[in-house]
């Protein structure tokens, strides 16, 4: 429950702070933001401050902000009226926003340190481990260091042996009689095992080190979106992050930190994409737009912000299906 509510918490606040930098840079520019809501509606409350409205909406885990004449002329302060660097600026900024908050997620991680675990690489097809229903995954429980569960595992070579693994918020019994004679580089048990965990930085080592991941997640990100194109079943929609997070919170806050950074670097990346109702499509228009010399006409852009919206959520529910069945 720690892992899932704090996963839930996490993706509000990253919708949130993602938000808040558009509405910043919007700000920044002197354009008039008509509101500012946090989820989608039905509304729920709102209050105004100015000429902005701020809301809570009853649907979570999203956000918006209402620009004023964001896809055609509505008179003076439309947002189609400012210069193109300047819109792009405000739509880029809910993206740097992430790879912030990411960073800074990260760099906390590192500040707090990470208690030590050993987890389950990979099981051998056929070796005890697999016979014993070991997935990987598995973090092996009461031996942090796979020198003390080696030596356990070898003092029971040919006798039954039981250990506990802890596997998605549960704790489960392993029984399995490790092999004498095992063969070459497969070891007794039949697994591959992975130490984790880290001593706390200090404020600026921690801070580098923070940058230096959420630059590796970003690029891995990047990198992974065509692999996600050959293999399909390895998008994971809410349901699966739920799933994950239920997993990182038997390991620590840490390691929760850690999710959500991954997380908020893979929103700044896939916003990024040229898709219409992205913040990437949108900043693909504002590109054409230079190019071309011209706007384009007000129904285009909102023609295609409603198709490209229409593909995210026939997408959203089939990934959302996809992990459903995954848990049964």
């Amino acid at each position: 429950m720690l892992g899932f509510i704090t996963v839930l918490i996490g993706l509000s606040f990253l919708v949130f702070v993602h938000e808040l930098g558009h509405f910043a840079a919007a700000k920044w520019f002197h354009m008039n933001v008509l509101e500012f809501g946090i989820g989608f509606p039905p509304r729920l409350f709102s209050s105004k401050r100015g000429e902005t409205r701020y809301s809570v909406n009853a649907l979570p885990l999203g956000g918006f902000v209402k620009l004023h004449g964001e896809l055609d002329d509505a008179g003076e302060r439309s947002f189609v009226r400012y210069p193109a660097y300047q819109r792009a600026i405000v739509l880029f900024a809910g993206v740097f926003m992430n790879f912030l908050a990411g960073w800074l997620v990260f760099s906390g991680a590192f500040w707090l340190g990470s208690p030590s675990a050993l987890l389950v690489e990979s099981v051998i097809p056929g070796s005890p481990a697999e016979h014993a229903g070991m997935k990987p995954g598995d973090i092996i429980a009461d031996f942090p260091h796979a020198p003390g569960f080696v030596s356990f595992v070898d003092s029971h070579a040919g006798q039954p042996l039981s250990f506990d693994v802890l596997r998605e918020g549960s704790r489960v019994h392993i029984a399995a009689v490790p092999r004498a004679h095992p063969s070459p580089d497969e070891g007794a048990l039949g697994v591959a095992l992975r130490e984790s965990g880290a001593s706390p930085s200090g404020f600026f080592p921690g801070l580098y080190r923070g940058f230096l991941a959420a630059c590796a997640i970003g690029w891995s990100v990047i990198t992974g979106i065509a692999a996600i194109f050959r293999e399909p079943a390895q998008i994971v929609g809410p349901v699966g992050i739920f799933a994950i997070a239920t997993h990182a919170g038997t390991m620590g806050i840490s390691y929760i930190l850690q999710l959500l950074g991954v997380i908020s670097l893979n929103l700044a990346v896939l916003n990024l994409l040229p898709i219409p109702a992205l913040d990437g499509g949108r900043l693909l228009f504002v590109a054409i737009e230079i190019l071309r010399g011209r706007k384009f006409a007000p129904h285009v852009e909102l023609r295609a912000n409603a198709a490209g919206f229409m593909l995210l959520i026939t997408l959203i529910i089939i990934v959302t299906f996809k992990d459903v069945g995954a848990l049964f």
